[in-house]
């Protein structure tokens, strides 16, 4: 597992450079990397949240004993061998009591997910003006170096900037993906690849908990067209990095959300960020050396019927450590629409959401400010 970046000061020089806010509320949109690499000591306006909303308030803060949650830790080994069905019980029971979970013996090779630590590492480390050729605000651009979340609609900024990879069909973006570091494109599609098996698994285990398949690979009566789209949607990567924040209080590397698409394989350091909403609280989530953290996406809960919850996350930042993870995120294709699996809808458990067209919640993630869950709030029936 590749080691933190642990804050190097910068020069007094340049930190005397910034002698007042506004020449770096002007630089905002080159990222908090930029910022850090210049040498702010103040978070600018553009990343402060109301006083409500802050890290630092009460009703924010997590309330176990140690600040951290152990979430269910899955070994995936006994998928393949008598103890399958025992396995599916634990992802069932994961799924519905927390919509996270942690994967342990996925079968990834250390060398891949070390690699891919590795060049997201030396990415970041990239001169600026490198990392700049990929700086876009347009969220549908295939390749795309951005920060916070949506640049053209956020009112406040998170500290994080990201690398995102669209990973199909590989061989119409893979010539678009950055040429820089050189094996970048090489380490990249090996472990998109990789994570794309490992979630074809992880969802044939989730289809047999909820009763849509009889063994593996063998359908029960539910639609196929559905089934298929889910195993065959699309794949999207972010790299993301943490930088330190001056002021880690008063904003955040990820504000609270949930995931719009399935499944969302999260591949970590052991620098601590990640928080979920669990019973009302925010809890902190323990990395574990070579795991991925595993989450429902907003598709599978209206699939599910609302019986595998999306949970809302985020993640905090600190003023001395970087922070570096890999998201793979899978979804249904954007043309598609998501539904309630006929087989779970009956007089006892009816249709609990609407069809809902892929395209809209494209639409509403690029074309609004921040909302924790709108668009799947918005397709519940009542």
């Amino acid at each position: 597992m590749s080691p933190a970046l642990v804050a190097t000061p910068a020069s007094p020089q340049s930190k005397m450079s910034i002698t007042n806010e506004h020449p770096v509320e002007s630089q905002y949109q080159k990222g908090v990397k930029h910022l850090y690499e210049i040498g702010i000591r103040r978070v600018p306006r553009k990343y402060i949240l109301p006083v409500s909303e802050r890290p630092n308030q009460t009703h924010w803060k997590t309330h176990t004993t140690d600040g951290s949650l152990q979430l269910p830790v899955i070994d995936l080994s006994g998928l393949h061998g008598p103890r399958r069905s025992q396995v599916v019980r634990s992802l069932a029971s994961a799924c519905e009591n927390y919509g996270f979970f942690q994967v342990v013996s996925h079968g990834l090779p250390n060398e891949v997910i070390s690699n891919m630590m590795d060049v997201t590492k030396r990415f970041f480390e990239l001169p600026s003006a490198e990392r700049e050729k990929y700086m876009s605000a347009d969220m549908s651009k295939p390749v795309r170096y951005g920060t916070s979340f949506n640049q053209l609609k956020d009112s406040v900024f998170c500290w994080r900037d990201f690398l995102k990879l669209v990973c199909n069909p590989l061989e119409d973006v893979l010539s678009h993906w950055p040429s820089s570091p050189m094996d970048l494109r090489g380490l990249a599609v090996t472990y998109a690849k990789e994570t794309k098996f490992l979630y074809l698994m992880i969802l044939e285990a989730i289809l047999e908990s909820l009763g849509l398949t009889t063994t593996k690979n063998t359908t029960a009566d539910t639609d196929d067209q559905i089934l298929s789209e889910l195993k065959d949607g699309s794949q999207q990567m972010f790299l993301n990095f943490y930088p330190p924040c001056p002021e880690p209080d008063l904003t955040f590397g990820l504000r609270s959300h949930s995931d719009f698409g399935i499944l969302t394989l999260l591949l970590q350091d052991e620098v601590a960020g990640l928080q979920i909403k669990h019973q009302g609280r925010w809890l902190a989530v323990e990395p574990i050396p070579g795991s991925f953290v595993v989450n429902v996406g907003d598709q599978l809960e209206i699939f599910s019927n609302g019986r595998y919850k999306s949970v809302l996350h985020r993640v905090v930042v600190n003023s001395s450590m970087s922070r570096i993870s890999v998201a793979s995120l899978h979804s249904l294709p954007s043309q598609s629409a998501v539904r309630p699996a006929e087989k779970l809808i009956n007089q006892t458990n009816p249709r609990r959401y609407r069809d809902t067209d892929i395209a809209a919640f494209l639409h509403h993630i690029k074309s609004c400010d921040y909302q924790e869950k709108g668009v799947l709030e918005s397709r519940k029936l009542t």
